[in-house]
């Protein structure tokens, strides 16, 4: 059992919940974990089991917003890792990042063992430096998992290795009435991975009409569109629209009140397979769904996954018409739902149900 360790993912809100499984290994061999998070994950690194401190900085080779890098922010990062003096750092990074920068600024704060996934030559920048066959499409969660293997820890007895929010969480009731919804999710950070929101509005109105009752969530910059996809905007939507109406703690308990989640691939759905949701994944194939589909709950992936934007990590769909999922119709949404919501079509987690859609 160590002292303290730091656990750094600065990404988005769905990257810090995939490190889930590897946070609570690390918790299971450290006294404390402090979780170094950017501003677009720290509400979900504040969900997560065995996170005891969230620090919060801005890593301008991640940032979207592209943040200076100067010698005064590097500052501030060095400034809050010595105040912490943690034992050991573990690095982790999607497959297409590098975890060297933030090593060396780690190393100026005096870190003495840091962990890492690096294809590049570290030097003396890691300690443990864990190799990884980027060529084969492991599960994000599994293969951050694999990393703090690496660097000496692991699962506790009993801990299923799925993605899990803390409780307890807010009581959500009055916005949503009693558990039993559908959840639908329009809004994405990338527009490459949206599915055009006349589809998502006749997705909305086939699910009512085939009797579910639909929330439609949102952040407060989605107004728009969740008033759009939900009818709200017409007056004429029977959907619950809570648009920019939702804290991340109270999404999440609106998720685990949910039968199931219908969602782009965007960090909701991630928080749904931490809540224990089922979810249709209107996914585009931009980044590999082996690797980012919803993990370790039932999942219907809908979409072409051979498109040409395959892989192609693209924010801006490369592609024009947007074939990938501007192929998929509300009528194949209520049929995923209603399969997912079947009692024998809840497949095992690691089995999850995958469709594509030509």
């Amino acid at each position: 059992m160590i002292g303290t360790a730091l656990v750094v993912r600065p990404d988005n809100a769905g990257d810090v919940l995939l490190a889930g499984p590897a946070v609570r290994a690390i918790a299971a061999g450290a006294r404390e974990v402090v979780l170094l998070a950017g501003p677009y994950g720290r509400a979900a690194a504040e969900l997560l089991p065995g996170v005891d401190r969230v620090l919060e900085w801005r890593a301008p080779w991640i940032d979207p917003d592209r943040v200076p890098m100067t010698s005064e922010h590097a500052a501030r990062l060095v400034e809050q890792v010595r105040a912490v003096g943690p034992d050991v750092a573990v690095v982790f990074t999607s497959f297409h990042q590098s975890a060297l920068p933030a090593a060396l600024l780690l190393r100026l704060a005096g870190v003495p063992r840091i962990a890492a996934i690096s294809e590049d030559y570290p030097g003396s920048l890691l300690d443990v430096r864990h190799v990884v066959d980027e060529s084969v499409h492991v599960p994000e969660p599994e293969r951050m998992l694999g990393l703090a293997r690496a660097a000496g820890f692991d699962l506790p007895p009993g801990d299923d290795g799925r993605l899990a929010v803390r409780g307890p969480l807010p009581d959500v009731e009055h916005l949503t009435g009693p558990p039993g919804y559908v959840v639908v999710h329009p809004g994405t950070t990338a527009p490459a991975r949206a599915w055009p929101a006349e589809r998502w509005a006749e997705a909305v109105e086939a699910l009512l009409a085939a009797g579910e009752r639909v929330v439609v969530t949102g952040s407060p910059g989605e107004r728009a569109l969740t008033a759009l996809v939900s009818g709200s905007a017409l007056g004429s939507g029977s959907a619950i629209d809570l648009g920019g109406a939702t804290t991340f703690a109270e999404l999440a308990a609106v998720l685990t009140g949910a039968s199931a989640m219908v969602a782009a691939n965007t960090g909701p759905a991630h928080l749904a397979a931490a809540a224990g949701t089922p979810v249709v994944s209107l996914f585009a194939p931009v980044v590999p769904a082996a690797r980012w589909a919803p993990y370790g709950v039932p999942t219907v992936v809908l979409g072409d996954q051979d498109a040409p934007c395959r892989e192609s990590r693209a924010r801006i769909c490369p592609v024009p018409g947007h074939p990938c999922l501007a192929s998929v119709g509300g009528e194949q949404v209520v049929d995923a739902v209603r399969r997912l919501m079947r009692a024998e079509a809840l497949v095992p987690p690691e089995e999850a149900v995958k469709e594509r859609v030509p």
